[in-house]
Formats: structure tokens, C-alpha cells, sequence
């Protein structure tokens, strides 16, 4: 497996976006333009980030390390955000996509009290390249079968695992039909259609809602995050009409993180 330094690296660039922060009902709230700068020095011993919003550097981080609750797959696809949920505290997570020239990232946060409070969808294409956006994302878009590949990480860098995948997205009767399948285990539920908003609501105390995002974009978040519950996170990306990319946090039901995997997958 390629060390967690070196698929680090594979986001070096300058890459030019945009910042879009969305309400939890997919309200836009503001869109600011973005240059992030990822410098390697010191022959790619250190990192230098820098974000500059507006025209002015927001942010300077170095790094010659990664770990905590940062972990990177081989293409540099990674996801960022804290490994413990905590009573009365704020929550959330960063998800980054990587295909060819361009970045896909979603940071999902939630309030003091567990409820989904703020999206925020990054959208970055390396300086000097084409932007090839992808329109916004329908439900019709994703109806179908999929199937496709999973790998998954672990927080304590044992052996990723690798499995096959299957999805399948119908409508009967004005409610979307979910089968998902990991290797031997499949799931099967319904949802409430309300474009852009999708509301797993089968159970009133696990609700789960997927937003549909600009770009192919798509965020799946529990309506509010509850301590000894397990939960996940995962952003989505229609990158072409019949390819898609998920990635997917999770945490156990002690409200620690334990995993991130990534799904590529392609549409039958």
C-alpha cells in the first residue's frame, strides 16, 4: 500500500474553485471564489497549503506529517474531520473526490445539539486546466443498477480491504427503492422524494437525507447525529453519466471513527 505521505502528494497543484455553503434543505447561502496552493519544499518533505478566498490568504498550514483524522487513498482522494463525537459539541467531516484535473470536496457540519447545520461544497480544477462542471444532480440521474468497487481504510492503518458492490435505485409509488449491496450483505430502504432533498425517514429516530449538489454532487447525512449510535458520512460524485464515486465515514456506535472507504462504480 502506497504510504499516506505520498497519496498526500498527489494533490500537489494550485487548485482554482469555489467555496458553496448550502442550507441542510439545499438553500445556497453564499459562493465565494477559492485558490488553494499545495507547495511541496524541501524535496516534498514539507507541505505548504495556502487558501486564499476573496482575494485574501485565509489560511497557511505546514505539513511534514498526516494522521489524526486525516487519511488519504492511493489517488489522493482523502477525507479530513474529527474522530470522536462528543456530547454538547459541534461535529463534522471533510470528504475530497479527485478525478484527473479536478477536486470534489463536502465538508458536513453539525450544530451543539446534533443536528445537520451547514454544507459546504468545494469545487477545484488544477490552475491552467479546462473546467468540465457537471450539471447539477437529478434523481433521475442515478436511477438504475450500479455496480462497482470498494476499497476501505482504517483509522489504524491495518490492511484496507477490497469488495465488490452493487446499487440499485428504483421509484414505486412516488418513494425512492434503495439496494445496496457490500460484498455478502445487502440493505434495502425507502425514502421520501422532495428534490434536491431525498429523506430516508423509515425509522423517525435514524433519519438519513441525501442532498443533491451542483457538479454530479450529492451529501448523505443523518438528520442528527445521536451519541451511542453508529452513523456515516459519505459524499457522492456523478463524475460521467454512467460513473460515479462515493466516499464514506463512518463511526461506531461509541461515536468513534473507524473507517473511510471509497466506491468507484459504474452504471449497467
Amino acid at each position: 500500500m502506497t504510504s499516506q505521505w505520498k497519496s498526500f502528494l498527489q494533490n500537489l497543484g494550485v487548485w482554482e474553485g469555489s467555496f458553496t455553503t448550502f442550507s441542510p434543505q439545499g438553500t445556497l447561502l453564499n459562493d465565494t471564489p477559492s485558490c488553494l496552493s499545495l507547495e511541496g519544499l524541501n524535496n516534498n518533505q514539507t507541505v505548504r497549503l495556502t487558501l486564499s478566498r476573496s482575494g485574501r490568504d485565509d489560511v497557511i498550514r505546514e505539513f511534514m506529517s498526516v494522521g489524526g483524522g486525516l487519511l488519504f487513498f492511493e489517488n489522493g482522494s482523502f477525507s479530513e474531520g474529527l474522530i470522536q463525537l462528543g456530547p454538547f459539541s459541534t461535529f463534522g467531516a471533510e470528504l475530497a473526490l479527485i478525478h484527473e484535473n479536478r477536486r470534489l470536496r463536502l465538508v458536513q457540519l453539525f450544530n451543539e445539539n446534533g443536528d445537520l447545520n451547514q454544507l459546504t461544497l468545494i469545487r477545484e480544477h488544477l490552475a491552467g486546466t479546462p473546467v468540465a462542471e457537471r450539471p447539477a444532480l437529478q434523481l433521475s440521474d442515478l436511477l438504475g443498477e450500479w455496480q462497482g468497487e470498494a476499497v476501505t481504510i482504517y483509522r489504524d492503518l491495518r490492511s484496507p480491504d477490497t469488495y465488490s458492490t452493487k446499487l440499485k435505485l428504483q421509484v414505486d409509488a412516488e418513494r425512492l427503492i434503495q439496494t445496496t449491496s457490500f460484498g455478502e450483505r445487502t440493505i434495502t430502504s425507502t425514502a421520501t422524494i422532495k428534490e434536491p432533498l431525498i429523506l430516508f425517514d423509515q425509522d423517525p429516530q435514524k433519519q438519513v437525507q441525501v442532498l443533491l449538489l451542483p457538479d454530479g454532487a450529492s451529501a448523505t447525512s443523518p438528520v442528527k447525529v445521536q451519541l451511542r449510535q453508529p452513523l456515516f458520512l459519505e459524499a457522492g460524485w456523478l463524475i460521467q453519466p454512467n460513473l460515479r464515486q462515493r466516499m464514506i465515514r463512518s463511526y461506531n456506535d461509541k461515536g468513534e471513527w473507524v473507517s473511510l472507504t471509497l466506491v468507484t462504480e459504474e452504471k449497467r
